[in-house]
């Protein structure tokens, strides 16, 4: 294999059956994670209401951290995707 060769983006029909299913896992770990995230912003924002009381506070805030570990998640896992991609597309 020449070197052109070598560093040429492969081809998605060039995958073998077991790289489709380790990108199509990654890919849906990702989009779960992106799900959890999205159900976490929506917790904390039904969390935003009138009752200005600290145990209402706290339950906001706590809903906060949750959502920021939750964002954590899934750009961890977005960027392992893409990482596997760029691994078996590119070859880096």
């Amino acid at each position: 294999m020449n070197p052109q060769e070598q560093t040429a983006p492969r081809k998605l029909d060039d995958l073998s059956p077991e790289e489709k299913r380790e990108l199509d896992r990654r890919r849906q770990a990702y989009k779960d994670a992106v799900e959890i995230w999205i159900a976490a912003i929506r917790k904390e924002e039904d969390l935003a209401d009138p009752d200005h009381s600290m145990a209402a506070v706290e339950a906001w805030e706590h809903a906060h951290f949750a959502e920021e570990d939750a964002r954590t998640r899934a750009k961890q896992l977005r960027q392992e995707y893409q990482d596997e991609l760029r691994q078996v597309l590119f070859h880096f």
